[in-house]
């Protein structure tokens, strides 16, 4: 499928954990980017339960492999597998004040990403919040399929359509308009999917389920509950992968009729 990135308007709507459950229940072998500008390492601080992880070995490594012009040469000696798993996992900025270095390697880094579609790979990115000091903008608008993670509360909301028109522009120059779309979390909490689509002014590619007791297995690492695997969230995450799939078919087929072919 190649490059799929998440992202949020407001504090804490799920993408982490959203990021961390889509990769897991991937079907084919995923990296997992911890793009996130702020340095909170929330991958290894959750899932991993605090493992600490090289610091020699993150995104902010490959900025000096860009200039060296071995990115690509050097990516998979940064990854690591998270255990039990067709996961890689690139960790992020040990600090929010690395995130400044990045505004270079970010459109060299997706097309990176991009390429290991050919070696049977895909890329997820937890891409964090936009607005943020280094937030990776320039990478986010070359994915394949980009998601506006947002819950369906007001406050949410109102957050998530204060940056939707600045996404639809940023993709319309992109040329891929079409590769824009939302990742609800929790619908009806209280509004539904086609209510959120009219808000933002994008389709809902996907949604995944209001499940506290199995996100928390995402998020913190917790042990989990009985019934795991056909949990609510997992469930939904399992159709959201679907989803995700079909739109980037859809999206690149639009690609192809009006002549660009994919970016």
């Amino acid at each position: 499928m190649a490059l799929i990135t998440l992202m949020s308007a407001s504090g804490s709507p799920g993408v982490t954990t959203t990021a961390v459950g889509l990769a897991l229940s991937w079907p084919r072998p995923v990296v997992l980017v911890d793009a996130d500008p702020t340095g909170a390492r929330a991958i290894p601080a959750g899932f991993l339960k605090g493992a600490q992880l090289p610091t020699d070995h993150t995104i902010v490594d490959l900025a000096v492999s860009h200039r060296q012009g071995s990115l690509a040469e050097d990516l998979p000696k940064m990854v690591m597998r998270m255990p039990g798993s067709n996961v890689q996992l690139l960790a992020g900025p040990l600090n929010h004040y690395q995130a400044r270095a990045l505004d270079g390697l970010w459109e060299p880094l997706a097309a990176v990403f991009k390429s290991l579609e050919r070696n049977g790979q895909d890329v997820i990115v937890d891409a964090g919040r936009l607005g943020l000091e280094g937030f990776g903008l320039k990478l986010v608008a070359q994915a394949d399929q980009a998601l506006l993670v947002t819950r369906t509360n007001l406050p949410a909301l109102v957050a998530a359509s204060s940056w939707a028109p600045t996404l639809r522009e940023t993709f319309t120059k992109a040329g891929g308009l079409d590769s824009l779309g939302v990742l609800v979390v929790g619908e009806q909490r209280p509004y539904g999917n086609g209510e959120v689509a009219k808000v933002l002014g994008r389709p809902v590619t996907a949604s995944v389920a209001w499940d506290p007791a199995s996100a928390v297995v995402y998020s913190e690492g917790a042990a989990q509950p009985r019934k795991f695997p056909g949990s609510p969230l997992n469930k939904s995450l399992r159709a959201a992968i679907q989803g995700v799939q079909s739109n980037i078919v859809r999206s690149r087929a639009a690609l192809q009729v009006a002549g660009r072919g994919p970016r």
